[in-house]
C-alpha cells in the first residue's frame, strides 16, 4: 500500500480491482473507470469467481482466481507477481460481505498501489491520509457504532464481561452442587 500519507495520485497505468463482495458492483463500476482513466487503461481482476464479470474482456484483462493459489508457496508467488505488475491503483470492494476478507486485506498491504475501497453503493473513496474521516465514518458504519445501532452495540459491549461471568458463575455452582449430591 503506497501513498497513505498524501493524497497526490500516481499516473495511471494499470488498475487491479479484488472482486471481494457483490458482482454486480464491479461491473457497475468498471463503465465509470474506464471514463475516468480512459480505455487504455489495463484492468486486472482478482476474484474467486469462475467467470468474468460483465465489462470485462478475457483478451485484455489478467485474471487471477484465488482458488488458484492454494498454499503458502502459491500465494507468495501471487503476491510477488502482482507486485511486479506495478498497478497504479488498487480497488477493493467492502460491501459488509465476507467474500475474501482475509484475501483483500493481505492484497491491500501488499500491493504497492493507491488503494480506493468501494461500498455497497458503488461508490468509492481513497484510503488516504487525507479521507481519514470518511474512513473513520465507514468504519463506524460498519462496526454498528454509528446511528441508532449505537447505543445498542455499546451495551452489548459494556455488558459481555458481565454476562460471561455471571454464566461462569452459574455453571460453576450447577456443576459444584451436582459434585456434592453424588458424594
Amino acid at each position: 500500500m503506497r501513498y497513505f500519507l498524501t493524497g497526490r495520485l500516481p499516473k495511471v497505468t494499470s488498475i487491479l480491482l479484488v472482486e471481494s463482495g457483490t458482482r454486480g458492483l464491479l461491473e457497475g463500476l468498471v463503465a465509470g473507470l474506464r471514463q475516468a482513466w480512459g480505455d487504455q487503461v489495463q484492468i486486472d481482476l482478482v476474484t474467486c469467481y469462475a467467470t468474468l464479470p460483465k465489462g470485462f474482456e478475457a483478451q485484455h484483462t489478467r485474471v487471477y482466481r484465488v482458488g488458484d493459489y492454494r498454499g503458502r508457496a502459491a500465494r507468495g508467488r501471487l503476491y510477488r507477481e502482482l507486485a511486479g505488475n506495478r498497478y497504479a491503483l488498487a480497488g477493493i470492494i467492502c460491501s459488509g460481505e465476507i467474500v475474501m476478507a482475509k484475501w483483500k486485506w493481505v492484497l491491500a498491504l501488499r500491493i504497492p498501489a493507491k488503494v480506493f475501497i468501494i461500498n455497497e453503493n458503488g461508490d468509492y473513496f481513497w484510503f488516504d491520509r487525507m479521507h481519514l474521516g470518511a474512513i473513520r465514518q465507514f468504519v463506524l458504519f460498519r462496526s454498528g457504532l454509528a446511528g441508532s445501532g449505537a447505543v445498542r452495540t455499546l451495551v452489548r459491549l459494556i455488558s459481555f464481561p458481565f454476562t460471561l461471568l455471571y454464566l461462569l458463575l452459574y455453571a460453576t455452582s450447577a456443576h459444584a452442587r451436582r459434585a456434592l449430591r453424588r458424594n
